[in-house]
């Protein structure tokens, strides 16, 4: 009978880990499937750039302009895996249309030249994005020094008066030497449900370890007792 309340403890609390191990299985499915979802439509058909986009709706929409580049450009400091520092090069671009956009041009080294963009009519590829850069530790953008931190979309259109709308370059003919384009992806949305279920899971099995050696010792004789 002793061992009936250390059996009854062992297996409630490997139920409830292996429990949370299955709901972080499901939640990795379901994250695998969002992932899918917004890869295919980066990768989707480029159309015209939408009359008044919207940011639940158009968000990573693929979309093809004709313009030029106006004066101007904002730094927004960033770091590639396997490159260093470097910025984001951001600037104002006019379509043929008549609107003014933000570009997100793509990215130089912090020690790279800083060349100009084509100065005649350009075709431009990208994906309509919306951002979110900025964290509780993110430091605020120093206009004056041209050093940016976050591409705050509603910032960055007040200093060039464009629309809040940002493209990120995918494509762009003829080509822009002065950045090398960073297209929109997934790499950035966190995805950590596998880790957190193993987690869950080899925690199950040491309980479940600890629950059969604790009632594999209470069987043991007292140590000096009588045989």
């Amino acid at each position: 009978m002793r061992f009936i309340l250390p059996l009854l403890f062992g297996i409630a609390g490997v139920a409830v880990l292996v429990s949370l191990g299955v709901w972080q299985v499901q939640r990795l499915a379901w994250k695998e499937e969002i992932l899918a979802r917004i890869e295919a439509k980066i990768a989707a058909e480029p159309v015209a750039l939408p009359e008044s986009p919207e940011q639940e709706a158009d968000k990573y929409l693929p979309v093809e302009m004709t313009g030029r580049f106006q004066p101007g450009l904002l730094r927004v400091l960033v770091s590639q895996k396997h490159v260093g520092a470097g910025y984001r090069i951001i600037s104002p671009f006019e379509t043929e249309e008549g609107r003014r956009v933000l570009l997100d041009r793509g990215f130089i080294k912090i020690d790279g030249e800083m060349r100009a963009p084509p100065t005649g009519p350009v075709e431009v590829t990208g994906n309509l994005h919306w951002p979110d850069d900025r964290n509780s530790s993110t430091p605020e953008n120093d206009l004056e020094e041209n050093m940016w931190f976050a591409r705050d979309i509603g910032q960055m259109a007040e200093v060039f008066e464009t629309e809040p709308l940002l493209v990120v370059v995918r494509e762009m003919s003829p080509e822009d030497t002065g950045a090398t384009p960073l297209p929109v992806d997934t790499s950035a949305i966190p995805n950590d449900h596998l880790e957190y279920a193993i987690t869950w899971f080899s925690l199950a099995v040491l309980w479940a370890a600890m629950t059969g050696l604790l009632i594999w010792r209470m069987r043991q004789p007292a140590k000096g007792a009588e045989t």
